[in-house]
């Protein structure tokens, strides 16, 4: 997994050539050749928590037959967000830590991290075509997590960008023929009341599962899997 030069989003950043995550999130996805992305002024309320303790343990990719090319992330027994990058197929495992906030509000759960979060794992250039420069830009996701089973579902840019453009929220838009950023202005109470009162996020989410095998014993079996791959 190599860190990518140009602006990506969250919970549409697109981090290996198959994996989908973010969040955080997601939190990361397919390879792209355009890009859409979505960042808020503000974070999501004031009443930000840094653990859902229901997430812990080790989390891939829902389709079995290809956990091996869709990545997977771990929260420790301390609750902290690791990616599990590899270099390139037959490397060992790094765990890359990325905090990650959670708010829980009206039954819907949230996922919310900084740009500034995202460093250890990504170069973000600042939000486009919006001055001042501001010091941090958020990213949302909304989750579902029922027992070993997780979705995740990413801003829809789109939907949001055509928002601003009929003057419902406060942005700015910046489309090129490939890429779509988004900027939605506002504070901390003010995004909670744009979550209650629109619908922002996708229909399709990434779907995760918890695996009962230790970080360890998926390495191994990933490594084994990759040698017998090679030509």
């Amino acid at each position: 997994m190599m860190k990518h030069e140009r602006g990506l989003s969250a919970f549409c950043i697109r981090i290996t050539a198959r994996w989908r995550f973010a969040a955080v999130a997601t939190l990361c996805l397919t390879a792209l050749t355009a890009c859409v992305e979505t960042r808020f002024e503000s974070p999501l309320g004031d009443n930000i928590e840094s653990c859902d303790i229901q997430w812990k343990g080790l989390w891939l990719a829902e389709n079995a037959a290809r956990e091996h090319d869709d990545g997977a992330f771990y929260i420790d027994e301390e609750c902290r967000f690791h990616v599990l990058d590899q270099s390139g197929p037959g490397t060992p495992l790094k765990p890359i830590h990325v905090p990650l906030n959670f708010v829980h509000d009206g039954g819907n759960d949230y996922l919310v991290v900084s740009d500034a979060q995202l460093k250890p794992l990504v170069k973000l250039d600042p939000p486009h075509a919006v001055e001042p420069v501001p010091d941090k830009s958020f990213f949302f996701a909304r989750y579902r997590l029922r027992g070993d089973r997780l979705d995740i579902y990413d801003v829809d840019g789109e939907r949001v960008a055509k928002l601003i453009l009929d003057a419902k929220l406060e942005g700015t838009i910046s489309k090129t023929s490939t890429e779509l950023h988004v900027y939605v202005r506002g504070n901390r109470r003010q995004m909670l009341e744009i979550v209650r009162k629109h619908d922002l996020f996708t229909s399709k989410p990434l779907r995760m599962k918890r695996s009962e095998l230790s970080v360890e014993a998926y390495e191994k079996a990933l490594l084994a899997r990759q040698h017998k791959e090679q030509p």
